[in-house]
């Protein structure tokens, strides 16, 4: 994939989760790609904050659309690769202080493969 498609999947993806819209969200992932949250370890610990498979992304985000209807993702900055995309974003949510996060999606063959979140 070029870098410019890359980042075409990166704002899909932004689109996707600002709109809440679940299946379209998971309509860019393959379905064993994996997902690493500090905030998924901290919610479930037994993951160590690691998921794997579209089922399992399916049930974090549904719950953290259903817990947090006012979530957004603000973008701040986004770098492509031919594999990779590195985004940082403001999280934002009506009565809680906002967060700077950083996010890598591995890409391959049009689809996400994994994501790693990063934040203080």
């Amino acid at each position: 994939m070029s870098a410019e498609k890359n980042l075409s999947i990166a704002m899909l993806w932004f689109e996707a989760f600002n709109s809440h819209n679940l299946e379209k969200l998971l309509s860019l992932y393959d379905d064993e790609a994996q997902h690493f949250s500090p905030k998924l370890k901290i919610r479930h610990p037994e993951t160590n904050g690691l998921v794997t498979g579209k089922d399992a992304l399916r049930s974090w985000w549904k719950d953290a659309f259903d817990r947090l209807p006012s979530l957004h993702y603000k973008v701040t900055s986004l770098t492509s690769n031919t594999d990779r995309v590195f985004m940082e974003y403001i999280r934002t949510v009506v009565d809680e202080e906002q967060m700077l996060v950083a996010e890598v999606l591995e890409i391959k063959e049009g689809k996400i493969i994994a994501s790693r979140v990063y934040h203080g």
